[in-house]
């Protein structure tokens, strides 16, 4: 199954901070949860027992809770962020809630490419352009930045950064496809080959 999602060009969009370190895909999204193979309602699962008390309403201090944070299209994390196992509902989740992109100093590999396999882009900025950002986001709760794909570049304020993408996984952001998408744009290719081995 492919899918295809809102080509990332550039972004600018209003920021969510969530200040921590070593977030884990259980914390994104419970374990409990990996039952469904549809996307479709995970995004009300996101941070599950961070965003929700005992009693099942919104835990008004939680950063996705604040009035702030709603209509935010870009989550700002810590370091390694997507630790922990290997399930691709985490990003699904995240993007399910409306997040196109996470900004962190560092991210865990695995995580990462199920997040640019699913249309959610990771921006892994240096640690001091990090402490900018979010100071700026600390400062103002409206902040946006704009993110760049094509240029790979973040920008806030009168500030920006850097960002590393692999090539493919850029080519595939900017088409709006996944990979079996992309391999899908070379039927015709394909079928002329097969023709001309026949």
């Amino acid at each position: 199954m492919t899918y295809e999602a809102p080509r990332f060009t550039t972004l600018t969009a209003r920021t969510v901070a969530l200040p921590r370190n070593d977030v884990d895909t259980d914390q994104i999204i419970p374990a409990r949860f990996l039952k469904v193979t549809d996307k479709l309602g995970l995004g009300q699962k996101l941070f599950c027992d961070w965003r929700y008390l005992e009693n099942g309403s919104d835990n008004p201090d939680f950063p996705l809770n604040r009035p702030d944070a709603q209509g935010a299209q870009v989550l700002l994390a810590g370091v390694n962020f997507g630790c922990g196992s290997s399930r691709e509902h985490a990003p699904w989740a995240l993007v399910g809630w409306g997040l196109r992109a996470v900004v962190a100093i560092s991210f865990a590999d695995i995580f990462k490419g199920n997040a640019l396999k699913n249309g959610l882009l990771p921006v892994a900025i240096e640690p001091a352009e990090h402490a900018a950002l979010m100071a700026a986001r600390g400062k103002d709760s409206g902040l946006e930045v704009t993110i760049d794909l094509d240029k790979q570049t973040i920008r806030w304020n009168e500030q920006s950064a850097s960002f590393p993408v692999d090539g493919f996984s850029k080519k595939c952001l900017l088409q709006g496809v996944d990979e079996l998408g992309y391999l899908l744009n070379f039927t015709k290719q394909v079928e002329a080959y097969e023709q001309r081995r026949r």
